[in-house]
């Protein structure tokens, strides 16, 4: 999505207080090849699996309240295990239907925090 990078980027150069942004990548050094003008950007890899995105969601958001890589494994098998029953449900299978990405939401609060943080 080239152009909305672009666009990402010059809004974080208008607006350097306000926003920043981050880039990941599945493969090492496809960034290079495909977009030269990031030359210099380091991206995080993350070897297209679920454990490498998480991971590099921990790098790229420092933060002394990051849950560790486990937890957040953990709740990821919560919401991934409830997804298709969340759906059925819903009678879709569009994941941002509005209803399910609000339970999905509430779910992910509930994994993370206990069953309280859905209420918040």
């Amino acid at each position: 999505m080239p152009l909305e990078l672009g666009l990402t980027i010059t809004w974080a150069k208008l607006n350097p207080k306000r926003h920043s942004w981050f880039l990941w990548e599945s493969e090492p050094r496809r960034l290079q090849k495909s977009l030269s003008d990031l030359d210099g950007t380091d991206p995080y890899i993350h070897f297209g699996t679920v454990e490498g995105v998480l991971g590099e969601l921990r790098n790229a958001f420092v933060s002394n309240h990051a849950p560790p890589l486990g937890k957040m494994m953990e709740s990821y098998r919560i919401i991934e295990g409830s997804l298709d029953r969340i759906l059925m449900d819903a009678g879709t299978r569009n994941v941002y239907a509005a209803s399910v990405f609000k339970e999905l939401c509430f779910l992910s609060l509930d994994a993370a925090h206990g069953p309280l943080a859905g209420e918040l």
